[in-house]
């Protein structure tokens, strides 16, 4: 098992780790609890990240990676790590049998919200994510209701997670440096097994109240309630103030109205 960075070509967006330092905190961030005895590292690279988590024996480390480069080096390096060699986008958690998987990893940013929307439609088999993201998108994620980087999937996600800001990452601890920072967030999945609303609904309200961020409750879901009216004092909110129990009521509101 080799520790040694080897400078890799980048892919799919991915900026790759160089401070193992950094890489040995994201894998000591997963709390397990006896909650999962498995994990699956997200685009794995050359394991920068892999090494750390392998130590760790409260769970079995699988990784995904599509691409070939990264996959020879992994199965060089690593001869007994399952390599699932696809896009976990379209990966079919079937194949672990409902068995719950953590997921972490130093994610592309250019995918890294649709790897967190992949999380959100697995849910019920994730019970917690570590990862680094662009910091943006973490601090987006983390943040509550009032902050101006609160949006869909700040609500969406943390409906059924509990969500921490752990630590930010400078841009010089990468090959190739990005251009901004980047932050670690740790998700945990909470007891909510299923909202007090139309869960479809739910999405389909949230969604459209940010796309009109700037505007209030009531125009953002508009278009929704065909010609019905809603007296509230919620329709006079901007989205990014309301929790999501407060769009869960805006929900159940909405149905009532157009049912």
């Amino acid at each position: 098992m080799s520790s040694q960075y080897v400078r890799p070509k980048k892919h799919l967006g991915q900026h790759f780790l160089t401070d193992l330092s950094i890489a040995k905190d994201i894998a000591n961030a997963l709390q397990v609890n006896g909650r999962y005895k498995k994990i699956l590292e997200i685009g794995p690279g050359t394991g920068a990240l892999t090494q750390f988590l392998l130590e760790r024996d409260e769970f079995e480390t699988e990784v995904v990676e599509v691409d070939q480069e990264s996959v020879v080096y992994l199965h060089q390096h690593y001869p007994s790590l399952v390599v699932h060699e696809e896009n976990f986008l379209k990966m079919d958690f079937s194949k672990f049998k409902d068995e719950p998987i953590a997921v972490a990893g130093n994610f592309p940013y250019n995918i890294s919200s649709q790897i967190l929307f992949k999380v959100l439609d697995e849910k019920e088999h994730v019970p917690e994510v570590v990862g680094m993201f662009q910091n943006e998108v973490a601090e987006r994620v983390a943040e509550g209701p009032g902050s101006k980087t609160y949006g869909i999937l700040s609500v969406l996600l943390q409906a059924y997670y509990d969500i921490e800001y752990l630590f930010t990452v400078p841009e010089n601890v990468f090959n190739p440096p990005p251009k901004v920072k980047s932050g670690v967030i740790r998700l945990t999945r909470n007891n909510v097994t299923e909202l007090p609303c139309n869960e479809r609904l739910f999405k389909t309200v949230v969604k459209a109240t940010f796309n009109q961020r700037r505007k209030t409750i009531r125009n953002g879901v508009k278009a929704l309630l065909k010609g019905e009216k809603i007296e509230h004092e919620l329709m006079q909110q901007r989205p990014e103030q309301l929790s999501v129990d407060q769009f869960v009521e805006l929900t159940n509101l909405v149905e009532s109205a157009t049912s």
